[in-house]
Formats: C-alpha cells, structure tokens, sequence
C-alpha cells in the first residue's frame, strides 16, 4: 500500500514539474493594449461583431479597426466602454436599443437533428440526437446563429423576459 502511495505521489510530482516546465516554455505574452479591451467585452466569443471572437475584436480595437459600437450583444454599456477607452465620443442614440434575445426551442417540432448544436458560439444548446433539445439561458447570447440551419423551424430568437436584472428605463419622447 505504501509502495502505491509513494509511486503514485512521484508521478504526480513529476507530471506537475513537466507541466509547470512547459507552462513557462511555451507562455504567450499578450499585449497589454488588446487585454484592456478584452476585459470590457463579455466573453462570449459569439462572432457577431465580425471578429474571430472576443480576442480578436480586442486586437482590432487596439489596432484602430474597429470601432466601438462593434460588439452588438455588449450594447450601450459596453460601447460606452470601450468609447472611454478609446479617447472618442460615443453618440448613444444611434445605437441599436434593441431588447435582449434569447434562443427558444418549441419542444413540440424539434426532431433532435444537432445542427444547432454545432454552430452555437456559446455551447448554450443541451441536448442529444434526436432527442429534444433545450437552451441554457444564462450561456445564450442571442446571436441567431442556429435560427437559419434548423431545419424545422423550432428554434426563434425571442425577447427575454423582463426582470429586475434585465430592467432598462426607458428613454423619454421627445416633446
């Protein structure tokens, strides 16, 4: 039993000594400029934005070949954001005041056919082949991606419910 032990622990000790060797090998350095983007962004790495995900809408940012309203699902927030960073003005009224949306699967025609599931972005899609399938709202950034390959039809974006989270006040009308 000692003996087990004992080789079990060196292997562990060796294993995390090879690891650690290669973790300083092979690190990357990120730019500082791109990072400070990319912690203003959700982290979705939905595409929408037209960029290799988050990182690489981060890196056009920083480049200057983007602009800040480049990110749909962060909205007014996060393009407020990134404006500040930016050193530009952000004109908040022709942003897209848009309701958040969330994927919503109609249980009652789903066949199960997975084509959702490999083109979501964010992994919000659970399911099995044909098997129903349903979507984890708090993953789904409602990029509509898997709205057009369904082949019946059962997947639509929709509004998510109002919420005290979710709550925006209106903006006034104009006189």
């Amino acid at each position: 039993m000692l003996s087990a032990t004992l080789s079990l622990a060196s292997l562990g000790l060796v294993f995390g000594l090879i690891l650690g060797l290669a973790a300083r090998l092979f690190h990357v350095e990120t730019d500082a400029e791109t990072a400070k983007f990319e912690a203003d962004l959700p982290g979705t790495n939905c595409g929408q934005c037209g960029f290799p995900g988050c990182a690489g809408a981060a890196a056009a940012l920083a480049l200057g070949q983007a602009s800040a309203t480049c990110c749909p699902p962060g909205g007014k927030i996060v393009a407020q954001a990134l404006a500040a960073k930016l050193g530009v003005e952000l004109d908040t009224h022709a942003l897209n005041n848009a309701q958040p949306m969330i994927a919503n699967v109609h249980e009652d025609i789903c066949v199960g056919c997975t084509r959702c599931i490999k083109v979501c972005p964010t992994d919000a899609i659970i399911g099995a082949m044909k098997h129903i399938h349903a979507v984890v709202g708090d993953a789904c950034t409602g990029c509509a991606q898997c709205e057009p390959v369904c082949p019946t039809g059962a997947i639509r974006t929709v509004p998510v419910a109002v919420t005290v989270d979710t709550w925006v006040w209106p903006r006034p009308v104009a006189a």
